[in-house]
């Protein structure tokens, strides 16, 4: 049916929509640069290297994170489809925003680009009847406004923690807010998006899709609150706006209605825990670890930062997850390999880095564990270095490769394996305890006496303005700055990390939650 809609008399034909673009400015969205003639500009879009099996709510809900969607035509068999957005004007959005944060689906970037086509005319088959409904479907704010979330999981074999919720909902959206919560015997969540359509999105996608695989079952639905009060930041609830709520004991009092039905099986939305059913129970027979195992995800967070011994045992039991990042939106004239070592090294151990050699606004950072690499996303993604936010994502390879002797691109790929710059390696270490959001104000430490903070504030005054210095009153080695602006810390701490200060000496910076 579908090649039967693309060769009739009023459906789209694709008329080699990669090279029949004309040129003045250019879009880098892909392996080649898209050239593009403002007379060209359509409100048509064309979407390339989709996952073999994508649905069409998957491509439809990409097209609702920019704007409204009026049509669509699949072409499955080429892993492409066309979207018609509700004016150029959105369709410019989607392209433009794609040149420097290309959309993901599935973990797979998804190229996009103009159609020659002004409009999309298809046919009535049932196939392209059924689009439409969904499409009114996915259209219909059938949650008003409201934008809280009532997730159930069910099937739950393994925890399910704070952190993961906010990966999973992340990937639509932002999340505000988190408050989890049993009731009925039941793991239950609220969480608030930014808006309804982020709301609307993340529902579509995600109700009966499980967390992991065969068990976790989300079932959602659009919750009767339109905020959420959360008063606690601690295991039970979060609120990502605000850091200063004290770590309280959460309320579990909230009460919500819902109408579920079974289990849906299938694939996990991230990858189990446990190889299988039997290696988990194994595990959860060994008393050591069972009761770690009651909160997985952040014990092995935990445990991958403060005790190698722990983590050594919890990386037996836990599958194999990636640790690759990949990082786009950079800055080509300043980003350096060792910029983004240091950088990513405040939050863990960096293995290796590349910077494409065709499109170096782009980088592989491979981090020690897979944690390591959420603790990046968590603290630096959105983050401006140099300039440009940060877009980082879970990349679909497993390592990054050294380039081959005397490659050309060989300087812009680096191993750190053996460097004496990583900050987690020692165990018990102090940098364990002191892992804390980019803001304005940097610990330094590793001063030698003879060290004026004058020296200091001239040092730091070439990259940033200084609004605050003091040195530790009871250890002078160690002392606080204050820069203008979030921007101008980061600058200045993968700037001056390792700097030298004397013969023995070398300057180490870190992020402070402190002020002065």
């Amino acid at each position: 049916m579908l090649m039967k809609m693309l060769s009739g008399p009023n459906t789209v034909k694709r008329n080699n929509e990669e090279s029949s673009h004309h040129l003045t400015g250019t879009i880098d969205n892909g392996a080649k640069k898209i050239k593009i003639d403002p007379s060209h500009i359509s409100k048509v879009v064309h979407l390339r290297s989709l996952p073999a099996d994508v649905r069409d709510n998957e491509v439809i809900q990409l097209g609702l994170s920019y704007g409204r969607v009026t049509n669509l035509l699949m072409l499955k068999g080429k892993n492409q489809a066309f979207l018609e957005m509700e004016d150029v004007d959105v369709a410019h959005q989607m392209v433009a925003s794609s040149e420097f944060q290309p959309p993901v689906i599935r973990q797979r970037v998804v190229y996009v680009q103009f159609s020659n086509h002004k409009e999309l005319k298809t046919d009535n088959s049932p196939n392209q009847m059924k689009i439409q409904a969904l499409l009114k479907a996915m259209q219909q704010a059938d949650g008003g406004t409201n934008h809280v979330l009532r997730a159930v999981v069910e099937n739950m074999l393994y925890p399910i923690t704070l952190d993961v919720l906010h990966t999973i909902f992340s990937r639509f959206g932002v999340v505000l807010k988190i408050i989890t919560f049993n009731k009925n015997n039941q793991f239950q969540a609220l969480i608030q998006l930014g808006d309804a359509v982020q709301a609307q999105t993340a529902k579509l996608s995600l109700d009966g899709q499980n967390i992991y695989n065969s068990c976790c079952c989300l079932r959602i639905e659009y919750s009767k609150l339109t905020s959420l009060n959360v008063k606690f930041n601690n295991d039970k609830s979060r609120d990502y706006t605000r850091s200063d709520l004290p770590p309280g004991e959460a309320s579990t009092s909230i009460l919500g209605s819902s109408s579920l039905q079974g289990v849906f099986s299938g694939a996990g939305l991230i990858p189990s825990p446990y190889a299988n059913q039997g290696a988990m129970v194994a595990a959860l027979q060994q008393s050591q670890l069972a009761t770690l195992a009651t909160n997985a995800t952040s014990v092995l967070a935990e445990a991958s930062l403060r005790n190698t011994a722990v983590a050594t045992q919890l990386a037996a039991m836990v599958g194999v997850q990636n640790s690759v990042l990949h990082v786009s939106n950079l800055n080509e004239e300043m980003v350096t390999p060792q910029a983004l070592f240091i950088l990513f090294g405040v939050y863990g151990d960096v293995v290796r880095v590349k910077i494409l050699y065709q499109k170096k606004s782009n980088a592989l950072v491979q981090m020690s564990d897979y944690t390591q690499a959420q603790l990046v996303i968590k603290y630096l993604h959105g983050v401006v270095l140099f300039g440009c936010p940060l877009h980082i994502i879970m990349s679909k390879h497993s390592q990054v490769q050294m380039p081959r002797e005397g490659q050309e691109m060989a300087n812009l790929t680096q191993d750190y394996a053996n460097s004496r710059l990583h900050r987690f390696k020692k165990p018990g270490s102090k940098n364990f305890q002191n892992i804390f959001p980019p803001s304005e104000v940097l610990h330094l430490s590793n001063i030698p006496s003879d060290i004026t903070e004058e020296f200091l504030r001239k040092t730091f005054e070439l990259h940033g303005s200084v609004l605050g210095f003091k040195f530790f009153v009871r250890d002078r080695r160690m002392a606080l700055i204050k820069l203008s602006s979030t921007e101008e810390s980061v600058k200045c701490l993968v700037l001056l990390h390792n700097f030298k200060l004397n013969d023995t000496h070398h300057l180490r910076v870190s992020f402070s939650k402190g002020q002065i």
